[in-house]
């Protein structure tokens, strides 16, 4: 009985395993790598692999490259998960490829989600990677620039994956559908639509793609049908939320052009990538923050109206929540595009910043202090200050607000652009009062 249990038939694989690619013919994706005379091809076809990092998001083909790169040179693969293994796992592998190297084969040790070792564990691969024990490939879907160690780093060339196209995954379902035996021996068709609409839902990832399609398989035969209809790839799908990681580099790069959009004056643009964020799960609340410092730092005081917008439109949405309140959001990200653009303040803050860092803590002027008593006033404290509603056109001429030491110091210089013209004509009169005028603060 036990016996009937235990091998009463194959292990189940998932399509995405039994449709596995076994050659770079049948790799989809990622032309700008491997298509003829492209970086990584004419490594592979040199023979003569190095240590490696594929960075790029989930579904993209990482694992499977790894393992075509193995079979191309004839190594033992070794593979390491930093989400399921440790320590013990690390040196189980280290031994595996050591008793490959004394039988004069080589060995290639991939580890999935590099990023998750720490740096110590990052390093211990390290002594090994010197000695040739393995050719080393991490895969990442994060930055490596901020998540691995600088001495794995430069000892590994980076590979960027790219998300496939539509034409890719579509070719890859179709592959599965002629050359699987089990979706083959049901005929599986598609309905006029229904595989544009499953390409579209799995949104650049191939084991997704695979495990929808297998999903849609299963639903036909269960209602007894050889036919993958829009309806089962909505049921399938449920409206599955694009590609969004948040705190990832997938979310970095989506705000990074939401905000260069606006820059940008690209209403379209900032709207396309707003719409993007929310469609793949980001917190309106984030993107709200985020609009009042595009305000102020892109806008300044060329529109100040623009930094007010945005300060509504945050409350707004804090009020109403979603949906209603994501559409005060996109009004405030709309203005914001099309308003007129300085960076001007942007520019005051950090060059007053920087000074301020890199210069001494130089004493407020007696001039500009405060004499609440009388000991601060014999002290000299406020002695001389002008009271500038006491001055012509309410301006004390030829006054200084600065220490004496940065006195011609100038931080804020206003565009050509919205309310900053006139700013700038104002500041322009100012400058030319002081030059006119006989009193000179710091003479």
């Amino acid at each position: 009985m036990q016996d009937q249990l235990f091998n009463s038939g194959p292990v189940y694989q998932p399509l995405a395993s039994r449709t596995r690619p076994q050659t770079l013919d049948d790799y989809a994706g990622q032309k700008h790598l491997l298509a003829d005379g492209k970086p990584l091809r004419k490594v592979i076809e040199s023979g003569r692999l190095h240590s490696m990092i594929f960075w790029g998001p989930p579904g993209v083909g990482k694992t499977t490259l790894a393992m075509i790169l193995a079979n191309y040179v004839n190594a033992q693969f070794i593979s390491v998960s930093a989400v399921m293994d440790g320590v013990k796992e690390i040196r189980a592998a280290v031994d595996k490829a050591r008793m490959a190297q004394q039988q004069d084969r080589p060995s290639l040790l991939f580890v999935d989600e590099v990023h998750r070792f720490n740096k110590s564990q990052q390093d211990a691969f390290l002594p090994y990677v010197e000695d040739g024990t393995f050719i080393f490939i991490g895969a990442t879907t994060e930055n490596p620039s901020f998540e691995l160690n600088s001495a794995l780093l430069s000892r590994a060339r980076v590979y960027k994956l790219r998300s496939l196209e539509h034409d890719d995954i579509r070719q890859l379902l179709e592959h599965a559908v002629r050359t699987d035996q089990q979706l083959n021996s049901i005929g599986l068709q598609f309905e006029n639509g229904a595989l544009d609409r499953l390409v579209r839902v799995a949104d650049g990832d191939a084991r997704t793609a695979l495990n929808l399609l297998e999903l849609a398989a299963g639903l036909c035969q269960a209602e007894s049908s050889n036919v993958i209809t829009e309806n089962v790839v909505a049921e399938i799908s449920q409206e599955s939320l694009r590609r969004f990681d948040k705190g990832g580099d997938v979310f970095y790069e989506q705000i990074s052009a939401l905000h260069k959009a606006v820059r940008g004056s690209s209403p379209d643009g900032a709207m396309y990538w707003f719409v993007r964020m929310l469609d793949g799960g980001c917190d309106p609340k984030y993107i709200a923050r985020r609009v009042v410092r595009m305000a102020s730092e892109d806008i300044g005081n060329a529109d100040p109206r623009a930094l007010d917008l945005a300060m509504n439109a945050w409350q707004a949405y804090e009020r109403l929540g979603s949906p209603e309140g994501e559409l005060v959001i996109a009004q405030a990200i709309s203005y914001l595009a099309c308003a007129p653009k300085s960076n001007a303040v942007y520019n005051a803050y950090n060059q007053a910043r920087r000074l301020v860092a890199e210069s001494p803590s130089y004493e407020v002027p007696e001039h500009l202090r405060n004499a609440p008593t009388q000991l601060m006033k014999q002290e000299g404290y406020g002695a001389e200050y002008r009271y500038a509603h006491d001055e012509p056109e309410a301006y004390a001429a030829g006054e200084n607000y600065l220490p004496e030491e940065h006195a011609d110091e100038t931080f804020y210089h206003p565009v050509d652009r919205g309310l900053e013209i006139k700013i700038q004509q104002k500041l322009k009169h100012l400058a030319q009062l002081d030059e006119k005028s006989e009193y000179k603060r710091y003479k």
